[in-house]
């Protein structure tokens, strides 16, 4: 039978070690910014600290460190965790090492199962398009941010949630739950979240301004493998697969 569940936090990855395959949302800002990044042909690499991003780093001539901790750039780094500045620049041939206070908390603490995507607003159909019927059981988990499971992370989760409950997923009663809240909300239903809050006192609404403007504009899958993401483009046969299946 095949499940679909909605967590969050970096640590419960823990809880889908064997039989699952994650799809990783961290909204405000890293997946966001690695989705943008690969979506532009640049390498991307995940890091869990700032001296791990700074040794994978030290691999490559002219690596980009982008990323912040407690929203902070650490030094030495070139770029916070920007999807906006990020999509600015021409540099794509810098391969980028990414650094967050959570997301990439979560993608590291994944590795080792089945599989791990890499969603955010940007690319949630083409997730669900691609993994739909290919992993029995699913956990969509929120990067979460101080021990919160914040809006528009809840908004992205549910509608990938939603949309393999409707391809025939079962989930579990908090699942259903979510996906009943946030199924049919629109985007700026996450502007309550205290997320957004931070990037209007710190001035950086330009992220605010690119994440919400930027919905299911992309149509490839984004996967950690080590601490690189790859990327594969969903066949034009299996969107047609998947859409006569949701019929």
């Amino acid at each position: 039978m095949n499940s679909v569940v909605i967590d969050f936090l970096p640590q419960n990855a823990e809880r889908y070690r064997s039989g699952y395959a994650i799809v990783a949302v961290d909204v405000i800002r890293a997946t966001t910014t690695l989705v943008t990044a690969a979506s532009g042909g640049r390498r991307c690499y995940v890091s869990d600290s700032v001296e791990s991003a700074l040794a994978s780093a030290a691999r490559f001539d002219d690596a980009l460190l982008v990323g912040e901790i407690g929203g902070d750039v650490p030094p030495a780094f070139h770029l916070s965790n920007s999807p906006a500045a990020l999509a600015r620049r021409t540099d794509v041939e810098r391969p980028m090492v990414l650094v967050s206070s959570s997301g990439t908390r979560l993608l590291c603490g994944a590795r080792g199962c089945d599989a791990v995507y890499v969603a955010c607003l940007r690319n949630y159909e083409a997730v669900v398009e691609h993994i739909a019927g290919r992993h029995a059981r699913i956990a969509v988990i929120g990067a979460g941010t101080r021990g919160e499971f914040r809006e528009e992370d809840q908004l992205c989760c549910a509608w990938i949630a939603a949309r393999l409950i409707d391809r025939g997923y079962d989930a579990n009663r908090d699942t259903l739950a979510l996906v009943s809240r946030w199924k049919d909300a629109p985007v700026e239903s996450c502007l309550v979240s205290k997320s957004v809050d931070y990037l209007r006192r710190s001035g950086q609404l330009d992220d605010l301004d690119f994440v919400l403007s930027h919905v299911n504009d992309l149509e490839f899958v984004s996967a950690l493998l080590g601490d690189e993401i790859v990327v594969s483009r969903p066949s034009r046969m299996r969107r047609q697969q998947c859409a006569v299946g949701a019929l």
